[in-house]
């Protein structure tokens, strides 16, 4: 029997970073219904939180590929927001994603991460955290490696 344990810090917005996500009620459902629609669908959430245009989420995706995972996470959540109604208008997640591995000796310390969003984004915003790490870590777009 092989053993794989995967960790991912995956992160994903709402089409075009819209703060459709405001309430903490709103959130905490979304994110009780991510967890729940992981186990079935074979990965582990450890963590997740986020603020009202994204999500963080603390995986363990065993044998999966995260391109899969966060297909399933964003697609379905969708669904499930529009058929439930959870929030007034339509919605959707922004096509891609983020997403870096984790070692074994930082999962607490992204846990904590993930469990501080909603403080730490009233200091600052999603767009400009984001801007932050694509310079301080030289990060580039998929689509604009040379």
């Amino acid at each position: 029997m092989s053993w794989v344990r995967i960790w991912v810090h995956l992160v994903f917005s709402t089409r075009n970073r819209e703060p459709l996500l405001g309430s903490k009620e709103t959130r905490k459902k979304l994110f009780d219904h991510i967890v729940k629609n992981g186990k079935e669908k074979g990965f582990q959430i450890i963590s997740i939180g986020g603020y009202n245009d994204h999500i963080h989420c603390l995986l363990s995706i065993n044998d999966l590929n995260i391109g899969k995972v966060s297909q399933l996470i964003k697609g379905e959540s969708s669904y499930w927001i529009n058929k439930t109604k959870l929030i007034q208008h339509k919605f959707t997640w922004q096509d891609d994603y983020w997403a870096v591995s984790v070692s074994e000796s930082h999962i607490q310390a992204v846990k904590e991460y993930i469990a501080c969003q909603e403080e730490h984004h009233k200091q600052k915003t999603f767009s400009a955290e984001i801007d932050e790490f694509m310079k301080k870590y030289g990060w580039k777009f998929l689509d604009n490696i040379d």
